[in-house]
C-alpha cells in the first residue's frame, strides 16, 4: 500500500455510477417491484453499501477506511431499458473514497443482474465510472458529460 501517514486528514467524497441495460419490460418489472426475487433496487442498495464497507478486503492495495457515509440510489428508465445505480461515499481521512464508491456501484449493478437474470439472461452491465471526487491534495474532479 502507499504510505499515507504524512498526509493530513481532509473531508473526502466520491460519486460513481453503474448502468445495467435490460429490456423495457424487465425495467418496468424492476420499477414496479414485480420480479421473482423481490425488491431489486432495495436489495441492490444494501448490497452496494455492504460492498463499500468491505472494499479493502476485495481490492488488495486499498486502505481500510472509516466511512462516514455510503449511499446507493437506483433509477429506472423503462423506455430506455436502463437501471442506473449511483453510489456516494464519504470519509474524513488521509486517502480518498473513489474505490469505495466504485465498488458500491459495481456490486449494486451485479445485484441487479443477479435479481433479473431469471427473467432476462441478456441483462448487461454496460458502464461503471467515477463521476466526481473531492478532497485531498488533488482537489476536486468531475467527469465531463457529453
Amino acid at each position: 500500500m502507499v504510505d499515507v501517514g504524512d498526509k493530513p486528514a481532509s473531508d473526502r467524497r466520491a460519486v460513481a455510477r453503474a448502468v445495467v441495460r435490460v429490456s423495457p419490460e424487465t425495467a418496468r418489472a424492476v420499477r414496479q417491484g414485480d420480479t421473482p426475487k423481490g425488491d431489486v433496487l432495495g436489495t441492490a442498495r444494501i448490497a452496494g453499501i455492504q460492498a463499500a464497507k468491505r472494499t479493502s478486503e476485495l481490492i488488495p492495495l486499498c486502505h481500510p477506511l472509516a466511512l462516514s457515509f455510503v449511499g446507493v440510489d437506483g433509477e429506472v428508465d423503462a423506455d430506455a431499458g436502463e437501471i442506473v445505480l449511483t453510489a456516494e461515499a464519504r470519509t474524513t481521512g488521509p486517502t480518498g473514497v473513489e474505490m469505495e464508491a466504485l465498488t458500491a456501484a459495481s456490486v449494486a449493478a451485479l445485484t441487479v443482474y443477479d435479481m433479473v437474470k431469471g427473467i432476462e439472461r441478456g441483462a448487461q452491465i454496460s458502464e461503471v465510472a467515477l463521476l466526481a471526487k473531492s478532497g485531498g491534495r488533488s482537489g476536486d474532479w468531475r467527469r465531463e458529460t457529453s
